[in-house]
């Protein structure tokens, strides 16, 4: 019998590459409504205060001025947020500005010159307070506490403390213990499409929002919450996002400005974010102080890891709580831990918010733990290969803090990167200023738990076929330049038998697509993968009733076949079309419609914060970079990167591989150049791209993507995630490659010229009292 010819495993372009190689995609910024208004925002010029008066007297008189939205109207003092434990951001501010930068007011005019010209004109008069600027600050009690709910009348917005084990007692018998403080800077995502919306109100009394968001959902919550109208009354419509790595996935102060602005003028508001605006909006990665300790017995068995963590958060809450938790709870793997501690403290300071960034919560951590490996290795006289092997986790169990492991190709992982990149003969063995390191992670493919605890499915998708033969995908996953749109659409094909090519994906419209929780913590391929495969598996039931009504042969004896056929078990000749099948299937029947739905099974413990971590299946990674190091500049240059990612099955080869060499890309730019830079008295100073530097192709290493299958029983199709895990290993591997070459081991990132010198500088004078005594 001829099969079904799968292409899982294969090469398959993305489905909205036309629209976007073309140019003929529309993202925000090329959507046009009629009278539209042009929204630009005014922003504090200090760190913290209150605002006393908004003069828009001068602003009034510009020409083509309309409208104004300024503290203390209808819905601006509405807190919302992206969690509802912590629900702390406005529209405007209420009662007081946070940082410098917030949006204090906004103007809406004719044109976007008018607007720009009257935000300037407007006057705002401040009571200005103490800003704290130092989150070791925000650790103090005050009097005045930046929000309501902070712990014990402190800046603290979360702390976290959990133990799993006898940690005292593992370090107290351990033959090695690591210590290790290491700073890391805040970053931003650099997405190459500033943030937009657009309002606009129906003549139904219903409320549209365009917006290039990750979250559809949270945003429609958020909106409702702010306009004090049922979600039915709102309509959300994501276009094409050109980037978002977490930088999008917040409903934020400037959709709601649009909206209510929209309700005042019932007309249009357009809002489209300078690059400065997006820093200033930021939610990116939080800085971080983290310390660590690492324990081992004389054969390297690692015994206990005891760490803490001082967070950043800025003025809001955002993704922050669970920020905190994944600083923690996400550090150990991939390796076998038998005692954890740890203590993290995420603080609010006058500075502007962070939130989730790709690999969110676990990039700072795992620079932590990798570094602190390869030093423990050294203290062993072992290779940092041979370490990780021995502690590596197992398929099938369970980790000391309640993390359910299914599949694991962490061991492949090592075992290819070290045979690709040539490590036995290079390691310890490169002339002075070329080293070769490791680094290796751990991440989760999307959260077990909604942020809104409710009943309702984490992702749903509806397949509709016609007489056209069309195959139409409704989801509200977003896709955010990784590909979802093509998972969604592979997995129906792959389910009915039929080609890609019949599949259009609608993902955009809250109206006619099913909910869906949005694109972050790597859910989608997962989540979203695994409702469509159901959907398309329900339609060919159907599709199978129809064939056995055509040859009166058993309904589930009918398998794929080759070319859109369906083809009988017991009997080979028997062969049916997916047209003549679709066309029996519609016959007194009317369009086929099915759905398919994705809720993660019950994981944990019962100890407070098991909930957070807990994901259906992890990825792994084990990346090497081989780095030279100028000793006379401190310049850094990454050559080549081997990154070896465990992502279940690879469904679309082409597609993963993108994904591990994005990562790469990006998390070059933490580990060697990107970095938020502020004044003393908190004003951002580098918000755009040329201060603020991210990595060039001519800065970019060749990137050789080794893809690792696993194929996990409960992914779809096998597949687990590979968006954000392959980020995380690159920065330690760049440090661990540092050390190889010159001899310094580099605890802040970035590792800017400046700071590599200045180790160098500490190694010489450490060397020269050595040699003296």
């Amino acid at each position: 019998m001829n099969k079904f010819v799968s292409t899982v495993g294969s090469r398959i372009p993305l489905v909205d590459a036309p629209e976007k190689v073309t140019g003929s995609g529309v993202y925000i910024e090329d959507m046009k409504f009629p009278h539209t208004l042009f929204v630009r925002m005014v922003r504090s010029t200090i760190s913290h205060g209150k605002v006393l008066a908004v003069d828009l007297t001068e602003a009034e008189k510009v020409s083509g001025f309309v409208s104004s939205l300024v503290p203390g109207e209808l819905g601006t003092g509405t807190r919302f947020g992206v969690l509802p434990i912590s629900e702390d951001e406005t529209a405007l501010p209420a009662p007081r500005v946070l940082y410098s930068g917030a949006i204090v007011a906004a103007v809406a005019c004719e044109t976007e010159e008018a607007a720009r010209e009257a935000a300037l004109r407007v006057r705002v008069e401040y009571e200005e307070l103490p800003a704290i600027l130092r989150p070791k600050d925000a650790l103090k009690k005050t009097e005045d506490p930046l929000h309501e709910g902070t712990v014990n009348g402190t800046n603290i917005h979360k702390e976290v403390d959990q133990e799993f084990g006898n940690v005292d007692g593992a370090f107290a018998s351990a033959a090695h213990v690591i210590e290790k403080d290491c700073i890391f800077d805040g970053i931003n995502h650099g997405f190459t499409e500033p943030i937009g919306c657009i309002a606009v109100p129906e003549p139904n009394e219903r409320m549209s929002v365009y917006s290039a968001t990750q979250v559809p959902h949270y945003l429609h919550r958020a909106l409702a919450k702010v306009l004090d109208e049922p979600m039915h009354k709102i309509r959300i419509y994501k276009p094409l996002v050109g980037g978002g790595f977490g930088g999008k996935s917040d409903p934020f102060p400037h959709e709601m400005v649009a909206a209510l602005l929209a309700r005042k003028t019932s007309r249009p508001a357009r809002v489209i974010f300078d690059r400065d605006e997006v820093f200033l909006n930021n939610h990116g990665r939080h800085p971080t102080e983290y310390s660590l300790k690492l324990a081992a017995d004389v054969d390297g068995n690692l015994l206990g890891l005891d760490s803490r963590s001082l967070i950043d958060g800025g003025a809001w809450g955002s993704f922050g709580v669970v920020t905190t938790y994944y600083n923690g709870i996400l550090a150990q793997g991939p390796y076998r831990m038998p005692t954890v501690r740890y203590g993290g403290r995420r603080v609010y300071t006058n500075k502007p918010a962070c939130g989730a960034m790709r690999g969110h919560g676990a990039v700072n951590a795992r620079f932590n733990l990798e570094t602190a490996l390869d030093e423990l290795a050294e203290q062993l006289d072992m290779d940092p290969f041979n370490l990780r092997f021995q502690n590596a986790l197992p398929p099938n169990s369970t980790t000391r803090n309640h993390l359910r492991i299914t599949t694991t190709g962490f061991v492949e992982c090592l075992e290819k990167t070290r045979a690709r990149s040539g490590w036995s003969k290079k390691f310890r063995q490169l002339p002075s200023g070329e080293g070769i390191g490791l680094g290796c992670g751990f991440y989760i493919s999307g959260s077990a738990l909604p942020i809104h605890r409710t009943k309702t499915p984490q992702s749903t998708v509806h397949v509709k076929i016609d007489g056209d033969g069309g195959v139409t995908i409704h989801s509200m996953a977003a896709d955010i330049g990784q590909g979802s749109d093509t998972v969604l659409a592979q997995c129906v094909a792959e389910a009915m038998g039929v080609s890609m090519k019949r599949c259009r994906v609608f993902a955009k419209d809250t109206d006619t697509a099913p909910l869906d929780l949005g694109s972050y913590s790597s859910r989608v391929t997962f989540m979203a993968g695994n409702a469509a495969l159901e959907a398309g598996q329900n339609i060919l039931k159907k599709l199978q009733a129809a064939c056995a009504r055509l040859t009166g042969l058993p309904a589930g004896g009918f398998c794929r076949g080759p070319e859109e056929t369906y083809l009988h078990k017991s009997d080979a000749t028997v062969s049916v079309s997916f047209m003549d099948a679709l066309t029996e299937a519609l016959a007194n029947n009317g369009a086929l419609i099915a759905k398919g739905i994705y809720r993660a099974p019950k994981l944990g413990g019962a100890f407070k914060g098991s909930g957070a971590g807990l994901s259906p299946s992890y990825s792994y990674q084990a990346f090497v970079a081989q780095v030279s190091v100028d000793e006379e500049t401190g310049h850094i240059r990454v050559k080549h990167v081997w990154a070896a990612h465990d992502c279940g099955m690879a469904l679309n080869r082409t597609a993963v591989e993108g994904q591990i060499e994005g990562s790469v890309h990006m998390g070059l730019g933490q580990a060697l150049t990107e970095q938020m830079l502020f004044t003393s008295g908190g004003q951002l100073i580098n918000p755009n791209l040329l201060d603020y530097k991210i990595l060039s192709p001519l800065d970019t290493p060749y990137i050789e993507a080794i893809v690792v299958e696993s194929c996990d029983p409960e992914g779809p199709m096998g597949a687990k995630e590979c968006g954000e895990g392959a980020l995380a290993p690159i920065i330690p591997a760049v440090a661990n490659a540092v050390y190889d070459a010159v001899g310094i081991r580099l605890t802040e990132v970035p590792m800017t010229p400046e700071r590599v010198l200045k180790a160098l500088e500490k190694k010489k004078k450490l060397e020269a009292r050595r040699a003296n005594s």
